[in-house]
């Protein structure tokens, strides 16, 4: 059975943090979880990011911040156009790495509440992105401890800094929960995460979190805000989004590929959500794609 992997973290000797560059091995990882904060920048490489139960593209740029204990993972797409490469710099630490009370100084507020939304998992936008992707490409390079830690500081007092980004599990999905009902609920996403293309079953998830069905389906609405079929059904159509725009698949394909058994079913689904029927939205990205580089042309 798949569950959400806790990850043990070992920063090497000396050093009171990681900060690595991983290569495609990484994007293998199981949904998983650890105390540590997180903050990963995508060099290269095209597919779906998991934060807690939301579900997003992730491209080169990408750059997240996530808070203890939120599960994750990021998962290639065989059909991007960087499915032969992918590489990130992460850098993991521990909320008292430089002492318990070392964030609660008062110079140390901005970054101390930059913390507190990192619960939810925080993605910085382009302006924000832009003025730290030079200087994470700097330090993924440096083998002085001490400028390793001054850059890190920096680095996260300019996140802290801007309001150019937006919050991934809004529900807070895993911030308002116990550590037992972390234990509980994080193994019911990972079998999401990993089958939410194929036939799903809802007795299979209900034992996952040792639960009935019943007890199980307004345990999960109530954590998530959503029905299990909901949950399954935005996953399926943000992945048919991605190959939409991304491949040339007929729609049929597609449907079948995101987990639809039915393509009618898939066409009413897409329409709820995106007020476009598959092929009038594949058509409308093409056709914005084609004003944007006339533009850039221009």
């Amino acid at each position: 059975m798949i569950k959400a992997s806790f990850e043990v973290i070992q920063p090497l000797t000396g050093q009171s943090f990681l900060f690595r560059r991983f290569d495609n091995a990484a994007f293998d990882a199981p949904y998983h979880f650890h105390p540590e904060y997180e903050l990963t920048y995508i060099l290269d490489g095209y597919g779906k990011r998991y934060v807690g139960s939301h579900m997003e593209d992730f491209s080169p740029g990408d750059l997240v911040l996530l808070g203890p204990n939120l599960p994750h993972c990021w998962k290639l797409v065989n059909d991007g156009p960087g499915q032969a490469r992918a590489s990130a710099i992460v850098v993991q630490f521990d909320g008292a790495f430089l002492g318990e009370d070392f964030f609660n100084k008062n110079e140390l507020q901005h970054i101390k509440k930059l913390f507190q939304k990192s619960a939810c998992g925080i993605s910085f936008n382009a302006g924000t992105r832009s003025a730290v992707n030079h200087q994470l490409h700097v330090l993924s390079k440096e083998k002085n401890n001490f400028k390793l830690l001054i850059g890190l500081l920096e680095i996260l007092q300019k996140l802290a800094s801007t309001n150019d980004y937006a919050l991934l599990d809004q529900n807070m999905m895993v911030a308002e929960r116990s550590v037992a009902e972390q234990e509980r609920i994080n193994p019911v996403f990972a079998y999401l995460v990993e089958n939410f293309r194929q036939p799903v079953s809802l007795d299979v998830a209900a034992g996952i979190a040792n639960m009935t069905t019943n007890a199980f389906c307004k345990y999960f609405k109530k954590i998530t805000r959503k029905t299990f079929m909901e949950t399954i059904i935005e996953y399926r159509l943000n992945y048919a989004i991605q190959q939409l725009v991304q491949t040339d698949k007929p729609i049929s394909e597609i449907s079948f590929d995101s987990g639809f058994g039915d393509v009618s079913h898939f066409y009413k689904m897409f329409k709820v959500k995106m007020g476009l029927s598959p092929l009038n939205y594949r058509k409308k990205f093409m056709r914005s794609l084609d004003e944007e580089e006339k533009l850039v042309v221009a």
